[in-house]
């Protein structure tokens, strides 16, 4: 489920990796566990580590912007709980979900090739199959949508991504859809907390099904 911390799969991403190590070694520059247990019902998928971010604590998510508006949400609908502070030692503790990314490894420019997306899609699928209880994904953006569903045996084809749309590809997983939350999308006021609220109450409901 999770690459090995040398993962040698994608050349780009190798030499990236290298390229950080060299510039940061206090920094993680490796491929980033997912972050939550196993039996959580709640999985959300990101595209790829940030690269002051995850790719810098090892913590999904967890480092720059994009995690502020992520963890707040999450901790108002209970599905987290904790002080975070951006930080993998902050103690903040998860509740029935768990979170991942598409891509494990920090790619240039924050943007993996469709390559790299397809390479790296065998650990998300090892990851779906190892979570009995997984009632819904929540993708955040489009390559996330539709990695998930590649992962799922599904074909992406088949349900095209939108925000705030609830998908379900299997009788008993719902795939459901939000604008990713980085600080491009909520400082252009394409994805607001109001707007992404909405979906965790949609999430909340499912999971309680």
């Amino acid at each position: 489920m999770t690459p090995e911390r040398d993962c040698p799969l994608c050349p780009r991403l190798v030499a990236y990796r290298a390229k950080n190590r060299a510039e940061e070694p206090g920094w993680h520059n490796a491929p980033v566990p997912s972050f939550g247990a196993l039996d959580a019902r709640l999985l959300v998928v990101g595209l790829a580590p940030g690269v002051r971010g995850a790719n810098r604590t090892g913590r999904p998510f967890t480092g720059d912007f994009a995690g502020q508006l992520l963890y707040a949400t999450l901790q108002k609908y209970h599905f987290a709980a904790g002080d975070y502070q951006e930080r993998a030692d902050d103690g903040l503790q998860l509740h029935d979900c768990r979170i991942t990314n598409a891509v494990r490894c920090v790619p240039p420019q924050n943007l993996p090739t469709p390559h790299e997306d397809k390479t790296c899609n065998r650990f998300l699928s090892e990851e779906l199959a190892a979570m009995p209880k997984l009632r819904a994904i929540l993708t955040l953006g489009t390559v996330a949508h539709l990695m998930s569903l590649r992962a799922l045996g599904a074909r992406p084809g088949d349900f095209k991504f939108t925000h705030g749309a609830v998908y379900w590809p299997r009788p008993d997983i719902a795939l459901v859809n939000s604008y990713h939350v980085s600080r491009y999308n909520t400082n252009t006021k394409r994805l607001t907390t109001q707007m992404f609220e909405d979906v965790l109450v949609k999430i909340r409901k499912i999971v309680k099904e």
